[in-house]
């Protein structure tokens, strides 16, 4: 049997020996001779798992005293309602700098609940983050929102915003805990698990608690980040297993040496990818601007800047058959991408760049 390697966008992969353990505890559960998919939310056992994940996260991020950790239903994209239902309040507008599709459809969802200034011209090109000096901030925002990685068109935030002491809202689904990043600089970190930290089902936010206590009157309980709070994540029957499932992986980050260690992993993999691109002679193409190119998910086209259908139709077949998965791009952009999370491997990348370079000389004029 092939062996597969999923670069897959998310769902996305687990590390292997996350899986053992989930196998070697998921008909009994820290000893309690049930499965955790069968426990009460409200057992001791639940609520020390719980503690255990907030503490980890702390560790991983160095998450100051002053910010809050709580887990939420509805992932990602549950926290585009939520972002301003909870904070827009505080003027009633939100400054939103799109960069990809994410950011778009997050300042759609905002649109709903207050006043929204786009920071950026529209444009359906997503290719770059253009210099601050060209964004036109509003100093009477709530807050500017940003998404620091684009899974769909693979647009990387290579700095952190200047926004002038209004607080900065990130929506880290793709690229959370990859590198080191200093939370102090935000007002709110966000993201779904299931690219880059686990698997489906929960959002892991961070916010600095000035910031709680400003939901809209219409803000159900579920989305309100206070009362989550308060909670402690249990206000009802959470995620609990997808949660366990992220706890689990954030601790096999720890033992794999922490973010310094994913973030030297993280580059060495994309620029085996990003080296073959650039040395392709236009073989391959890649549509973002290199200093912010993603070294999570890096989308490419063959042949041209438009691509060829029927050589990346060839490519996803051969790859398929060798085992390498899950690389057709996303629908909305077409083409190729590569995610290279954290649980992928540098022999997975390498297999995959072996496969680029076959590629590369049998069709290359």
């Amino acid at each position: 049997m092939v062996k597969i390697h999923n670069f897959g966008a998310g769902p996305a992969k687990l590390p292997e020996e996350v899986y053992e353990i989930i196998k070697n505890e998921l008909t009994n559960f820290d000893g309690s001779g049930i499965s955790l998919l069968e426990t009460s939310h409200r057992t001791a056992t639940y609520k020390n798992l719980n503690t255990e994940i907030q503490n980890v996260v702390r560790r991983l991020l160095n998450v100051p005293a002053n910010y809050k950790i709580i887990f939420l239903s509805g992932g990602g994209q549950g926290q585009f309602a939520g972002v301003p239902l909870n904070l827009i309040s505080r003027t009633g507008t939100a400054d939103y700098v799109v960069t990809g599709a994410w950011s778009a459809k997050a300042a759609k969802e905002a649109k709903k609940y207050g006043k929204v200034n786009l920071v950026l011209p529209p444009t359906d090109r997503y290719t770059e983050v253009p210099d601050q000096s060209k964004w036109n901030l509003d100093p009477n925002a709530s807050y500017v929102h940003i998404c620091t990685n684009e899974t769909i068109h693979g647009v990387e935030f290579d700095f952190i915003p200047d926004t002038k002491g209004v607080p900065l809202v990130a929506d880290m689904s793709s690229n959370f805990m990859s590198k080191k990043i200093d939370v102090s600089k935000f007002g709110v970190i966000y993201g779904g698990a299931q690219k880059n930290i686990g698997t489906a089902g929960v959002a892991l936010v961070i916010i600095r608690e000035d910031l709680l206590n400003h939901a809209l009157p219409i803000c159900p309980s579920i989305l309100d980040w206070t009362v989550n709070y308060k909670a402690d994540s249990i206000l009802n029957t959470p995620p609990m297993f997808a949660i366990y499932i992220m706890g689990r992986v954030l601790q096999w980050i720890e033992r794999q040496g922490g973010l310094d260690a994913m973030e030297a992993a993280a580059t060495k993999k994309s620029s085996l990818i990003y080296d073959i691109i650039d040395q392709s002679n236009g073989f391959y193409y890649a549509p973002v601007a290199k200093n912010v190119r993603s070294k999570m998910n890096i989308p490419f086209r063959i042949g041209s800047a438009t691509g060829n259908d029927e050589l990346e139709k060839e490519f996803l077949k051969g790859a398929e058959a060798l085992g390498l998965i899950q690389l057709k791009g996303h629908r909305d952009v077409g083409g190729i991408r590569a995610s290279t999370y954290n649980a992928v491997t540098l022999q997975e990348v390498q297999a995959l760049a072996v496969y680029m370079k076959d590629f590369l000389k049998k069709h290359a004029k």
